[in-house]
């Protein structure tokens, strides 16, 4: 259990974090299943948003994975608030 006192778990938790956002919205903007996403269904006739698009399902797998790790280090690192 040292390593989970180590300087550097804050800063994977960060990183973590912030990669969670930036795939999260990539998701969000690569989506035209979301309602309030209707500015992305006419997007789809530039090509530059149709090469974004065709990774979307592989942003996911990207962003599953760093939410679980996340998650899961934040709670061994601070464990539970309350």
């Amino acid at each position: 259990m040292e390593l989970l006192q180590s300087a550097v778990i804050p800063k994977i938790i960060v990183i973590l974090g912030i990669l969670n956002v930036l795939t999260g919205a990539a998701i969000f903007f690569s989506c035209r299943c979301i309602p309030g996403a209707r500015l992305m269904g006419k997007l789809m006739k530039y090509r530059r948003y149709q090469s974004f698009y065709k990774y979307h399902c592989y942003i996911w797998r990207v962003f599953w994975p760093s939410v679980f790790a996340h998650s899961i280090l934040a709670l061994l690192f601070f464990g539970l608030p309350f």
